[in-house]
Parts: structure tokens; sequence; C-alpha cells
């Protein structure tokens, strides 16, 4: 098989090419999702947003449901049926007149949504050989940001033409999934129907070190993803006074510095601990958030102070997402894959669900109260997985080297227990 950039195949590569398109029309259409719906459809506020938390609801529940089915029949092709799924859905949207036609075809969706992620992480972690399976969920995340950049620039211009833009845009987000489902078709033809899985759910709920994992994930999923996309913004606007127009550079600094470093930092892991390389993930994640809570205090700073905490979040977020898939994936038994992913990615959707309900709750109480407490229950998460790492398997506990060794020696005097 011919090796590429970083190792990879070149199938891997073509496979992100379809993640970065996927991630191109997902951008361009999700800041105008209730936006669409209220002002280009009429429906009520209230309305539009029960419609656009269809797609994660539906997607909560049907997480689970996907990982027999990548068991089963292969991450391809539950990849293709997800792929065909938000195509449909995405296109429905575009042409709902009415609520219950724009509730059907979120629902649609959001089976999709919740298919989508674990699928592909599988087909990822088949395609890539174990020791360099960080580095294609590496470039994965690469391209999911550089997509969601590009996606929210183009989504800005085109919604500009009013009902028509949004129209196009949702269509074109249903076409980019369709042009995914096509790269998979057209690449990954090799793929073969595995043996039918022994064992299930249960045999994944008795692996102690795996719910480890994907409990404490839960927890610096809501932080590092949820709290910097939906509680720091409106803490910015209302808090800080800082307008709309920061507030959209402060999440492109968060994507630019993940496009940036991702990469190093997945070369960078490599040979070192795993529990210790997301212990430090999230030790970034409970300093952003203080950060944020000293920022009311800094006066003229206090932008600058954000945006440096949005930057050490993305680097938090860098160092986590280069181990934890291949953690799974090295945690999982083959037959049972599918369902780890599901499981793990279950665990985002919940992480993602809590930080815009709980979270902007306790910020209308208190900001205070809201970032000590995040801040917090990041250093719980970092300790967790300090924890974690004692219980790992020793086939799981390193990120591997490739066979080329990469030079990494001004980083190694991190210590053994926080590093590896």
């Amino acid at each position: 098989m011919t090796r590429l950039g970083l190792g990879l195949s070149r199938e891997v590569w073509l496979v992100q090419i379809g993640v970065f398109l996927n991630a191109l029309g997902w951008g361009a259409v999700l800041p105008f999702e209730v936006i669409y719906l209220h002002d280009g459809r009429g429906f009520a506020l209230g309305a539009a947003g029960l419609v656009v938390g269809t797609l994660t609801g539906v997607a909560v529940l049907s997480a689970p449901a996907a990982g027999p089915l990548i068991d089963r029949f292969g991450p391809r092709s539950v990849a293709a049926a997800a792929g065909i799924a938000l195509a449909v859905g995405y296109a429905g949207l575009a042409f709902a007149h009415s609520e219950p036609a724009a509730f059907a075809a979120a629902a649609i969706a959001g089976v999709g949504n919740g298919a989508l992620l674990p699928a592909q992480s599988a087909l990822l972690a088949a395609l890539a050989p174990s020791r360099i399976r960080h580095r294609a969920t590496a470039v994965s995340r690469v391209c999911t940001n550089a997509g969601f950049g590009l996606g929210g620039a183009l989504g800005g211009l085109v919604a500009g033409f009013g009902l028509a833009g949004f129209v196009a845009l949702f269509l074109l987000n249903g076409a980019t999934y369709l042009a995914y489902v096509g790269f998979l078709i057209v690449v990954v033809r090799g793929a073969t129907r595995p043996e039918p899985p022994a064992g299930g759910y249960r045999q994944m709920l008795a692996d102690g070190p795996f719910l480890h994992l994907a409990v404490t994930n839960v927890v610096i999923i809501a932080i590092g993803w949820g709290v910097i996309s939906w509680v720091v913004p409106p803490y910015a606007k209302s808090g800080l006074g800082v307008g709309s127009q920061l507030i959209g550079l402060l999440l492109l600094a968060n994507s630019a510095t993940v496009v940036v470093a991702q990469v190093p930092i997945a070369k960078l892991v490599e040979g070192r601990r795993r529990g210790g390389m997301m212990s430090i993930a999230a030790g970034l994640i409970a300093a952003a958030c203080l950060l944020v809570l000293a920022a009311r205090s800094l006066g003229a700073a206090a932008y600058a102070t954000v945006v440096a905490a949005a930057i050490v979040v993305a680097v938090g977020e860098c160092f986590h997402t280069a181990v934890l898939m291949p953690l799974v994936a090295d945690l999982a038994p083959e037959h049972l894959r599918g369902r780890y992913m599901a499981t793990i990615g279950l665990s985002w959707l919940i992480g993602l669900a809590l930080a815009p309900t709980a979270g902007t709750q306790l910020l209308g109480v208190s900001a205070a109260a809201t970032f000590l407490g995040s801040a917090l229950a990041a250093a719980a998460a970092s300790a967790s997985m300090l924890a974690l790492d004692h219980r790992l398997p020793e086939k799981a506990r390193f990120t591997p080297r490739p066979d080329a060794p990469l030079r990494i020696d001004a980083v190694s005097a991190v210590p053994e227990v926080a590093g590896g």
C-alpha cells in the first residue's frame, strides 16, 4: 500500500478529503440553522430552537444503535448510510415550509449525525495501522477545523442573499455529505464484511478502564468544547462588553490553533503515556477557565485574555484528541470496535449537550461560579486521567512510535507519570 505524508496511506488521505468536505458544509450552515427557520421560514423562535435541538437529541438516541451496525456491517457501510441520512435531512430542511416537515427532516439528519462520528472513527482505525493511528486522527481534526472555519466564512457570504441563500447553504451541506459518501464508495473498495460479532454492550460494560475513560471524557468535552463554544461567547458579550465580530474572532483563534498545532502535538505524544497526555489536556482546559474568570478584572486586557484562553483550550483539545480515539481503538476487541466508538461518541454528545443547558443556566446566576466550577471540574478530570493511566493494559498505555523515529528529544523531560 502506498504511503504518503505522515506515513498515512493514499486511502486514508482521500477519506480525509471527504472529512474536509463534510466540515465545510456543516460549518457553512451551523450558525444559520435557527436564523433560517425563524427569519426565512417564519417559525417561532422556540420552535426553531426545538427543530435544531432535535438534531442533537436524535443523535444521542441513535449513537448507541450505530455500534452494533458498525460491528455487523462494517464502518464503511454505516458511514455511507449516515452520510445519506444527513444529506436527505438537510435537503428536507431546505424545503421545509411547515414545522412537522422540519421536525421530520431534523430527525432524519439526527440519525445520521449520531452514526457518522463512531462509524468514521472506526473506519479510520481500520484503515490506519495502530502505530500511526494517532496521526490519522490528527489529520482528521485539522481537516475538520479547516473545513469548519472556511465553511463559516462561506456561509456568511451566501446567507447575505436572504432565503435563497439559506436554501443554497442547506443544499450545499447535503451535497457535501453525498460527496463524502462518494469518496467512501470509490476509495474504500477493499472493505469486507466482518465476521458476525460475539458479545455486545454487556461485554463492553465490563471493561472498567474504558468506562472510566468514557465518563471522564464527558467532563472534558463539556468544559473544553462546550464552555468555549456556548458559555464564553455570551459572557464575553454581556460581561466584558465584547462585540459580535470580536467574538467570532475568538472562535476563529480556537479553530486556527487546532489547524496549526494538532499534527505537531500528535508527533509529540508519540512514545508517551496516554493517560498523562490526557491529564495535561484537562489541566490546560482548567487553566483556560481560570483565565476567563480573571479577564473581568484585567480592564483593557480582558479581551486578549479571553483570546489566550481560547488558544490554551485549543492546545488542550489537541493533546486530548491525539490520544482519545486511538486509545479507544486499542482498548476495543476488534469485533466490538463499533460499540466502543459509538459509546465514546455518545460521551461527546452528552458533554456537548451539558454545556449549553447547565452552563448557560449557571452563567445567569454567577459568572464566577460558572468558570471556577468549570476549572475545578476540568482539574478533577485531569486527576481522573492520571488514575486511568495505571488501569490501562500495558499494550494500550503508550502512543506508539512509528518505525521512522521522530525528533522529540527536546520534550523528553516531561515526567513519566504525566508524559510518557
